[in-house]
């Protein structure tokens, strides 16, 4: 028999490829790291002899989440400034708190706050955009995280940087600091084509051809975006981005509400990623992403909370229930946005979106164990029928027992294993003092 670290047992798995797949009693071998074998519980004893055994009895395992966008540092900013559309929230409240009291400090008490709620969701990977991007992977890298951090670019100067090119500077500085850390992957990241010029924007497409880097961007979230485009540039946000050559197999486009059909069979042409942000677009009053429209097309798509100070949340479970539900309004159609498919989306489809698919995003032999354990033995998921109905339809974070990224057990029975929780209240506590008067 084989000696390996640990043996996960569980109630239901959904390995997610291959679609639509459901294990009942069934067992992850995992060693060094990653998922060696995928089999029938009975069966482990006469395989494997692990030096750890968990059983999760009542348990739904799934592969970690992967938080496709998000401002992780934003956390400090849950909740500063409600029932605003997206402009007016940026320009009255966002940004002026942004160049007064964000610094390297904020980001990493802000990050720290993110990864501690992520992973007690059962998120193992996020992709980030924001300021003093090092900051955030080196929390990322403290806490056992996977992350895909933004090296974020915008035309005007902020805390992190005075304009495009010191962004750019600094953020391929960010890039080849960790380029070594396993857990760590870097993105270009324009904010989004309101924000960023022409210039900067070529430069960009350069760097990501020459370094095989992806790009991350809101793109098209709200109609006034594409009004302004128009109005400016002669066309539409997307088709200015794809005259740039920047749509390409590479972008990750966040948001994308405002679609024409047109624009939808472009998308797919091109092979770009979505990433869907229903609450976030729903709380700002931003539009309906299509996503059943791109599925159908053939575009990739991933899902992410966007920054808890536009969603509030960084719940991926709770985002997984307004994606599927906003999907069936937007395709008016009940059978549209369908639970399989939007746990891909949560998973695997996010994972595509930051090239971390042949890692992560599955459960299957050879990739890394990142993993996810719901507990379905309460009221509120009682009686299961089909455990990923019952996780993406009635299940709460609450839910989440264990959270493992690489095979380390990051949340163990509900308790955060690399993160001091009263320290990061703490520190969090300290922050609400000082913005308490932004919220307005």
């Amino acid at each position: 028999m084989q000696q390996i670290d640990r043996v996960v047992h569980a109630r239901w798995i959904a390995p997610v490829r291959p679609a639509g797949g459901r294990l009942h009693n069934h067992a992850v071998a995992i060693d060094q790291g990653r998922i060696i074998d995928v089999l029938p519980s009975a069966e482990v004893e006469s395989r494997y002899t692990p030096k750890s055994t968990l059983h999760r009895d009542h348990h739904l395992l799934v592969p970690g989440f992967v938080n496709a966008h998000t401002h992780a540092a934003m956390n400090l900013m849950r909740g500063i400034a409600n029932d605003k559309p997206l402009k007016p929230w940026l320009t009255e409240n966002i940004w002026p708190l942004e160049s007064e009291q964000v610094s390297a400090a904020f980001v990493a008490d802000g990050t720290d706050l993110a990864i501690a709620e992520m992973l007690r969701g059962g998120t193992t990977c996020f992709n980030d955009m924001y300021y003093f991007p090092d900051i955030a992977a080196e929390r990322a890298v403290a806490a056992g995280i996977r992350a895909s951090i933004g090296l974020i670019v915008i035309d005007f100067p902020t805390v992190w940087a005075a304009h495009a090119d010191e962004y750019l500077d600094k953020g391929l500085a960010v890039h080849d600091q960790f380029k070594s850390q396993s857990r760590i992957q870097t993105m270009l990241a324009p904010h989004a084509p309101y924000t960023v010029s022409d210039a900067p924007l070529e430069k960009i497409r350069t760097y990501a051809d020459e370094l095989d880097l992806h790009i991350h961007m809101h793109v098209h979230e709200t109609a006034g975006e594409i009004s302004e485009s128009l109005e400016q540039h002669g066309q539409r946000p997307f088709a200015r981005l794809d005259t740039l050559g920047l749509v390409n197999p590479n972008l990750v486009a966040v948001h994308m509400t405002q679609l024409t059909d047109a624009e939808i069979a472009r998308a797919s042409e091109c092979g770009i990623h979505v990433v869907h942000s229903p609450e976030s677009n729903l709380k700002l009053a931003s539009g309906l992403c299509p996503s059943q429209a791109l599925k159908n097309a053939g575009v990739s798509l991933g899902l992410g909370t966007d920054g808890a100070a536009s969603n509030n949340d960084l719940d991926m479970i709770g985002e997984m229930r307004s994606a599927a539900l906003s999907g069936k309004v937007a395709a008016d159609n009940a059978v549209a946005a369908n639970a399989d498919d939007i746990l891909e989306m949560a998973t695997l489809g996010g994972a595509r979106a930051l090239d971390l698919d042949s890692r992560t995003g599955s459960i299957e032999p050879g990739k890394a164990a990142d993993l996810c354990a719901i507990d379905l033995e309460r009221i509120e998921t009682i009686p299961v029928y089909d455990p990923v109905a019952a996780l993406v339809y009635s299940a709460s974070r609450e839910q989440v027992t264990d959270t493992w990224v690489d095979g380390q057990h990051l949340l163990a029975d509900r308790r955060l294993t690399t993160l001091n929780e009263a320290e990061i209240l703490f520190r969090a506590h300290g922050w609400q003092e000082k913005l308490a008067h932004y919220a307005r």
